[in-house]
């Protein structure tokens, strides 16, 4: 590379992060081998976008995200993160790393989360119970259909959640504790969307917020009580 005509160096670090935003992690850990000056870049981008489309065998990928999380510079928080699994990977393999990223993620006050998991005839379990976050605000969940979708547990402590995307996502529901509802421990969240997921544990999708704004519900589901007393715009589409 011509340093001379290097401008690109010459940016503001703001503006190189920005730029290495919109690339995936991958691209931008490789681009630590252009000059002295890149070296550890890539550990200060404030997101994380990682698909395991971009490897060949699970240890590699494995491998790859330990080298990422333990490589980033621990005093940048993370403003997002996007995880998919497309192709042959083992569920409890998407568990596994699941764990190991929303730990660190949430430690580091992620205020965007986006997990695309997709395997014909395979599902796995999205861990969201095991962590409670302060900061979390967007969150989008997206499965590959009724049969290979992701799976949620009862408990959602996600406190600072304001907008929830739903997609082929099979949710578990507590048909006997029709207080609380779904989502009653997100007191924040406004903005919902609910599209070609699964009910599980009731005859219809119960949902009672006080504070949603934005309802959007999609093919895929029975309904049942719905109660948003502040609710402005509802959208159904079959």
């Amino acid at each position: 590379m011509n340093v001379e005509g290097d401008r690109l160096s010459s940016l503001p670090d703001d503006i190189i992060y920005k730029i290495l935003s919109f690339i995936n992690t991958k691209q931008a850990v490789q681009t630590s081998v252009l000059l002295p000056r890149w070296r550890y870049t890539w550990t200060s981008v404030p997101c994380l976008n990682i698909s395991y489309l971009s490897f060949r065998t699970q240890a590699k990928f494995s491998k790859f995200v330990t080298r990422v999380l333990s490589g980033r510079n621990n005093q940048i928080e993370l403003s997002s993160v996007k995880l998919t699994f497309r192709g042959k990977v083992c569920g409890e393999f998407v568990k596994k790393i699941l764990n190991k990223v929303l730990k660190y993620a949430f430690s580091h006050n992620v205020q965007h989360l986006d997990i695309t998991y997709g395997r014909p005839g395979k599902s796995t379990e999205f861990p969201i119970s095991h962590f409670i976050s302060q900061s979390l605000k967007h969150l989008t969940l997206v499965g590959f259909g009724h049969k290979d979708s992701i799976t949620t547990p009862f408990t959602w402590d996600l406190l600072a959640l304001t907008t929830l995307d739903l997609w082929y996502v099979t949710l578990w529901y507590d048909d006997n504790d029709k207080s609380a509802g779904l989502f009653s421990n997100c007191p924040n969240l406004k903005n919902l969307t609910v599209s070609h997921c699964h009910i599980m544990g009731s005859n219809g999708f119960n949902l009672c917020h006080p504070g949603l704004s934005n309802l959007t519900l999609e093919e895929g589901h029975t309904y049942g009580d719905v109660v948003t007393p502040q609710l402005k715009s509802l959208t159904i589409r079959n």
